[in-house]
């Protein structure tokens, strides 16, 4: 396939913008929980800390509170809609979503990518972000994968993994931007489709991708998520 990037160096040195900074936009984010018998309100000071009190099955956010939050963000609107091109751009890589995240990171055209690439931006730093399951050995070599700001797309993905293997255990990857020089989309998905909750980030380009922590989480529901789950692995990562 005919290549169409040019130096590496000579992308970067083009100016480009960095998103402002969703992390401290969204977070502490507070949560109000309503039932019968009680009416509180629940803080999360980053999105790790709602990762794990989602796991832990303590009162948290559904997927969809989530992203009713997220969507009132201003921060989240200006990733969103920072080109005019985006929607356009969403419908030439969607179909790729029906792709496992193997075969879309190997088979995704050059053309395509060269697109995204000039409507990308720099992520903040110490902005966080969520992978679901194991992270895919090619992500290093192509310098590409996909992501998500709400933990339960993440956790979701992680059950898909899980189920789709018996040997597959749950793995839940935080990443942390740690660099100055990541390279992401903010893809805008169709608010009136289920997609809506994906809340995905593409990660276009990086210089590295570390894991630097791994515990075990155990959570309190065994049935969570509608499958048997021993235990949960969270992976942190820095992304520079």
């Amino acid at each position: 396939m005919m290549k169409l990037f040019g130096n590496k160096s000579q992308q970067r040195a083009a100016t480009r913008p960095t998103l402002p900074s969703l992390e401290d936009s969204l977070y502490p984010l507070t949560w109000s929980y309503f039932s019968e018998l009680n009416n509180r309100n629940f803080k999360f000071n980053s999105s790790v800390d709602l990762l794990s009190a989602i796991i832990c099955t303590e009162p948290a956010p559904s997927q969809q509170d989530f992203y009713q939050l997220l969507y009132a963000d201003e921060v989240y609107q200006q990733w969103i809609n920072f080109t005019v091109f985006g929607r356009y751009i969403q419908r030439s890589f969607a179909a790729f979503y029906s792709q496992s995240e193997d075969s879309f990171n190997t088979d995704m055209p050059d053309i395509l990518r060269h697109e995204l690439m000039r409507h990308s931006q720099y992520l903040p730093m110490e902005q966080g972000l969520f992978f679901g399951g194991k992270l895919p050995l090619q992500v290093r070599k192509d310098k590409l994968f996909t992501t998500t700001l709400n933990p339960w797309t993440a956790l979701i993905n992680a059950k898909h993994f899980t189920k789709a293997s018996s040997n597959t255990p749950f793995i839940v990857n935080t990443v942390k931007v740690k660099g100055k020089e990541v390279l992401a989309f903010a893809v805008r998905h169709n608010k009136r489709t289920s997609e809506r909750l994906r809340s995905e980030v593409m990660v276009l380009d990086f210089k590295e991708l570390r894991l630097v922590h791994e515990r075990e989480i155990i959570p309190a529901n065994p049935n969570f998520l509608d499958i048997q789950i021993s235990q949960a692995i969270l992976r942190d990562y820095e992304l520079r």
